[in-house]
């Protein structure tokens, strides 16, 4: 229960970081800095996600990759775990 938690809580992290980076990219285009902060984060954001869906299943209905039935909805939600 304690690293599902610590990989939600990361996953938050690094959306609130490259939510602010963005935003920051988006009047300075140029700052390479922010750039390869920006790339960073999200590398490693995707590390978390993937740690995430491989262990408790998908966080998101875009991670539904099947081609023959809509996964998100078979097993219990992100929020619903935490309770059970």
């Amino acid at each position: 229960m304690m690293e599902n938690n610590n990989l939600k809580k990361a996953v938050q992290m690094y959306d609130f970081y490259l939510l602010e980076l963005n935003l920051y990219l988006d009047t300075h285009p140029t700052d390479m800095n922010a750039l390869r902060m920006f790339n960073e984060y999200k590398k490693l954001r995707d590390i978390a996600v993937n740690s995430y869906v491989q262990k408790y299943g998908l966080l998101t209905a875009d991670q539904s990759n099947s081609d023959t039935k809509f996964n998100w909805v078979d097993d219990p939600w992100p929020w619903e775990r935490s309770a059970n």
